[in-house]
């Protein structure tokens, strides 16, 4: 097999080949979840592991928060679940904030792979729970133990064989029927990915993928470097405000480039909060990693080669590092904001690379309640934002980056849900003026067909400190949420509305791109006739 690996042509066609086993391992997750988050929006990862636990090929499908948190929570269930003790038929599991994706809501899904008889690899994947119990996803929580139900890395199947601890995750939730069916639908997914493996074993006549992960790994780890080494050697140092919670958040970024090598360090940045918009290491490593390949090397595979020579670091206790018992429910209001510190700090380096602060959006519609037949739901839909403005082209409009995440037909949220959408259309003047602009953020007005009161949860960032632009470009606008009667709600709160009572939520832009004065006049006039910008 050596030889073989060390054969390019060989190594080529069995990659492509991971990736198809590794994408219909998403796809068949995606066909049989339950909830819209997953099955419409994409919020998921899916991967193939060595058997030293180290993500060799990632699907296509998911967001960078679930696939590269993954690729470093697989060690730290093999770490609590020895090799050694695992048979066929059993399914690994956990949600630790620590060991995982930051909160409680993502679980990871670990599933070993045998192949005539022996253990050969796994695969995993990491979904987003509609529900785990305690506040939900709100910044209320004092610590994670107020934050819902806590699954240590364990057996979910032993043998094949369902385990108590899907009783008890079941017992805890307020939809069990959409947590556990998403949870199915994982090791569902795993199965069939686990199944393309061994077929491809057999077809290749491999006994594991071993020393062909050592190769691709490896090639993954030379292209990192290759790309490194073209930015010159320095500190390129960045600076981020956001709202945070009663005080605004700074986020302190200096990355070090020293030869093909690159470390990213945010020491300096603002200390852990007492609410739950703390980031754990994992979180911070997956979005950083993220916003490292964007600007150096989007063309190299990412995997456990690609990380190799990149470092990340940030101060324990701070709230890009927080302990346990810290609240973490709402990380993702901070931790999306990473890949733009990234890229703030590298401008001067790699100006076209790069671009303008974005809304770095995830404002959800996150509901829960009886509808007009009594039964209790609860639904969490993402909605975009505006992207930073690029050097050449305007920011994307109404946009989920950097989760990437999908936006949900209204027809479908209204088919699967009592939520009705009455309006959801870009927001004009919203993007950051600029030589090229920054993306739209979006209006949504939406309602309940329920005859009792409802709760409303928003866990919202850039209500009040904006994208910034890039090089004279000028900020977006920031976002807010209000009633339709116009009663203003608090961006970061619950809220108790009455049956008849509509939210409207204004997404906030992007930053632009340059001077304002710059921008081509043909360009001013075709925003204003088509309603991106009024006149004035």
């Amino acid at each position: 097999m050596k030889a073989r690996a060390s054969d390019p042509v060989f190594v080529e066609v069995a990659w492509s080949r991971l990736i198809s086993v590794v994408e219909q391992e998403a796809q068949a997750l995606l066909r049989t979840a339950f909830t819209n988050i997953v099955r419409e929006s994409g919020d998921l990862s899916a991967g193939v592991f060595d058997l030293k636990g180290r993500m060799v090929a990632q699907a296509i499908t998911g967001t960078p928060g679930h696939i590269n948190s993954m690729a470093l929570a697989v060690r730290h269930v093999l770490r609590a679940v020895p090799p050694d003790t695992i048979a066929p038929g059993d399914v690994l599991a956990t949600n630790d904030p620590w060991l995982a994706s930051g909160h409680l809501n993502d679980i990871t899904v670990v599933t070993p792979v045998f192949h005539r008889a022996r253990l050969v690899g796994y695969t995993a994947s990491t979904c987003h729970a509609m529900d785990i119990g305690g506040r939900g996803i709100t910044v209320d929580a004092l610590d994670c133990y107020e934050e819902g139900f806590l699954i240590p890395p364990c057996r979910i199947f032993a043998g094949g064989r369902p385990q108590q601890v899907l009783e008890l995750l079941a017992a805890n939730v307020r939809v069990p029927e959409a947590v556990m069916g998403d949870v199915h639908a994982q090791v569902s997914g795993n199965a069939v990915g686990a199944h393309r493996l061994t077929e491809m074993l057999e077809e290749f006549g491999l006994e594991d993928i071993e020393d062909l992960a050592a190769a691709i790994l490896d090639r993954s780890e030379a292209g990192m470097r290759a790309a490194i080494v073209e930015i010159p050697d320095g500190r390129y140092r960045g600076e981020m405000r956001l709202d945070g919670f009663e005080e605004p958040i700074v986020i302190r970024t200096s990355v070090i480039v020293t030869g093909d090598a690159l470390t990213v360090d945010y020491a300096g940045s603002s200390p852990a909060s007492k609410r739950a918009i703390n980031v754990v290491l994992n979180y911070t490593k997956a979005y950083t990693t993220y916003g490292v390949k964007c600007v150096v090397a989007p063309h190299v595979p990412n995997n456990a080669g690609s990380f190799r020579p990149v470092t990340i670091t940030a101060p324990e206790g701070s709230l890009l590092n927080a302990v346990r018992p810290a609240p973490v429910a709402s990380r993702h209001l901070i931790g999306l904001f990473l890949p733009d510190a990234v890229m703030g700090a590298l401008a001067p380096a790699v100006p076209g690379r790069v671009i303008a602060e974005s809304s770095s959006c995830l404002w959800t519609l996150d509901v829960r309640g009886r509808d007009r037949s009594g039964h209790h739901f609860k639904e969490f839909i993402a909605t975009g934002g505006g992207m930073g403005a690029r050097h050449d082209k305007d920011g994307l409009s109404a946009t989920q980056f950097p989760s990437t995440i999908r936006g949900v037909p209204a027809e479908i949220v209204e088919s699967t849900s009592p939520i009705v959408i009455h309006r959801r259309a870009l927001a004009p003047d919203s993007g950051g003026p600029g030589r090229f602009r920054g993306g739209l953020g979006m209006v949504i007005e939406f309602g309940m067909e329920t005859d009792e009161d409802w709760l409303f949860t928003a866990s919202f960032e850039r209500a009040r400190i904006p994208a910034q632009g890039l090089f004279g470009g000028g900020p977006g606008a920031p976002g807010s949420v209000e009633t339709a009667g116009g009663r203003r709600l608090e961006a970061k709160a619950q809220h108790w509305m009455r049956p008849d009572e509509r939210v409207v939520i204004h997404t906030p832009g992007g930053g632009g791109y340059g001077p304002p004065a710059e921008r081509d006049p043909e360009r001013v006039a075709a925003d204003i006739a088509a309603g991106r910008v009024s006149k004035g």
